[in-house]
């Protein structure tokens, strides 16, 4: 169902691994993703993430089983079952570690918002996107923060409500997803190389970085933004990391969390 690998450089490859179903959420997979991320954010040996998809899709969203038993349920266990989706989402996008994902074949529904999630996203050419949730009658509701927050209300307006199919050029047009690669080969390489620069950056200095950025989309520019924005890169400075950073960069070395330090 997930598979979990971990490089000797610190590199953790979780692999979705339903490829019958093509990697479509139900019940289990949803509590496997959270309990994996959770886990991997909290680890001292992990410095980044690579999330993909086994077989012929990255994630065609949810599982028809899954879909069938909820249609029997009442509102509470709508609810609840909704929640475990949404807390799966948000333990991704608020892992400490940068996260990148490759998107291949059917990307759909949740699959969607798992790319949504993540700092980097590659998609090869051919993948096919949607928003299709109308189609049934219902809405994106629950990937919906993380959607919007990636590709902007405007867009999220035109496919939310048309539920049409999308390329991965026109993803990569919304900021859906970075790069698109020719193929599988050429993504990859195109995640390793994000992934040698974020080992080439302080952990710590990371982990704020990504904090940084979801505070201060929220916000207006104004005096308590700018305290606050203030009192974080004086945290930074004042950190060890902060000073083993400036030191080696002083003493043009390497600093001791790269590898060849």
């Amino acid at each position: 169902m997930l598979d979990i690998d971990l490089l000797e450089n610190g590199v953790a490859t979780v692999t979705l691994n339903r490829p019958d179903v093509h990697n479509a959420f139900n019940a289990e997979l949803i509590a496997a993703l959270t309990h994996a991320f959770a886990d991997l954010g909290k680890r001292a040996d992990v410095r980044a993430i690579v999330l993909a998809g086994s077989g012929k899709s990255f994630s065609a969203g949810a599982d028809l089983n899954w879909m069938q038993a909820a249609a029997n349920y009442d509102y509470e266990q709508n609810l609840d079952d909704a929640m475990r989706l949404s807390e799966m989402l948000d333990t991704l996008y608020e892992c400490p570690k940068p996260v990148a994902a490759i998107a291949h074949g059917a990307v759909m529904g949740g699959g969607t918002g798992l790319l949504s999630c993540a700092d980097f996203v590659v998609a090869v050419e051919g993948t096919r996107f949607a928003f299709s949730e109308v189609k049934l009658g219902l809405t994106p509701a629950t990937i919906s923060p993380f959607v919007v927050a990636a590709i902007g209300a405007r867009q999220a307006r035109r496919l939310f409500t048309s539920g049409e199919r999308f390329d991965a050029a026109l993803a990569q047009r919304i900021g859906l997803v970075h790069e698109v690669a020719a193929d599988m080969e050429a993504a990859q390489k195109a995640v390793e190389a994000w992934v040698s620069h974020c080992l080439d950056a302080a952990p710590g200095a990371m982990a704020d970085a990504k904090a940084l950025v979801s505070f201060v989309a929220s916000k207006e520019i104004n005096d308590e933004l700018r305290e606050e924005t203030a009192e974080r890169i004086a945290y930074r400075r004042a950190s060890d990391e902060g000073k083993e950073g400036l030191a080696a960069f002083l003493e043009k070395r390497s600093p001791s969390w790269k590898g060849d330090a």
